[in-house]
């Protein structure tokens, strides 16, 4: 099968209204859309994310630290790429100022540390990677997709008062408290094939109608597909928008003229 399983996970902060053509179980909350992993690609993660409350401010470990902490064998790169947001929507990402370990922790304890981040508003197409080491927190009425390093591994610094753990030692251990880079960060225009990210471990574009040769050149090797508009073909088998499918090579992938996916490959 081309296309991945998907796993439904139910969140404080989830929705029990979906954009289309995402639909919640009766009662449900759900704040993240998973696609498993096919055993070809194990290392990369693609979920929906759905927010009606702030997530918590929290942290990743990078590879060392996260198999230093017995964590698994790699830490958490992330990126996203904002599908719709309400009105004064925001993505915290990076402090405003530099700011020590001993400030960090008595801001998690306090609160504060919620208002020592850079709150940016945010709109359908805007884009941020995320390091790992990168303190940051995902507002109230943000629908994104997260491509990422396939690892579940967060540290929770302040929660609102929610009654989660929270993860003080081990998050002030991995933190960077500084600002976060602005070339990693942008809006991508409604239409055009752009190149998203080129990272440590992964790739990504979206593509606008049928690929390029050199694109075509790039992806000839296992990658994921996220159909965005209009329906994808992998190896005969059609995927609708809202699934994600894998491919041996980009030759197996079939896309609409007219229509819009997301590919990534692992580095």
């Amino acid at each position: 099968m081309s296309g991945l399983p998907i796993r439904e996970v139910e969140k404080p902060w989830g929705r029990d209204q979906l954009p289309p053509p995402f639909i919640a179980p009766p009662g449900e909350k759900i704040g993240e859309i998973w696609f498993e992993p096919p055993p070809e690609l194990p290392s990369l993660l693609v979920k929906y994310i759905f927010t009606s409350e702030k997530l918590s401010v929290q942290v990743h470990p990078d590879d060392e630290q996260a198999r230093a902490a017995g964590q698994g064998a790699n830490g958490k790169e992330e990126c996203w790429l904002v599908i719709d947001a309400e009105p004064g929507a925001t993505l915290g990402v990076g402090f405003r100022e530099q700011v020590s370990a001993d400030e960090m922790r008595a801001a998690a304890l306090s609160g504060a540390v919620e208002d020592m981040l850079v709150w940016h508003p945010v709109r359908a197409g805007d884009f941020f990677y995320i390091p790992a080491n990168t303190v940051h927190a995902i507002g109230a009425g943000v629908s994104l997709i997260e491509v990422q390093q396939n690892a579940d591994i967060t540290y929770r610094l302040y929660d609102y008062g929610r009654p989660r753990e929270l993860h003080l030692d081990e998050g002030i251990a991995v933190a960077k408290g500084e600002r976060h880079d602005p070339s990693l960060r942008r809006h991508v225009p409604e239409h055009g094939t752009v190149e998203l990210a080129d990272g440590r471990y992964f790739r990504l574009h979206r593509l606008d109608g049928e690929p390029d040769a050199a694109i075509r050149a790039d992806y000839d090797r296992p990658l994921l597909v996220i159909p965005r508009k209009g329906d994808v073909r992998i190896a005969g088998e059609t995927l609708a928008p809202g699934s994600c499918g894998f491919a041996a090579s980009i030759a197996e992938v079939d896309f609409p003229p007219d229509g819009q996916a997301l590919i990534a490959h692992p580095k």
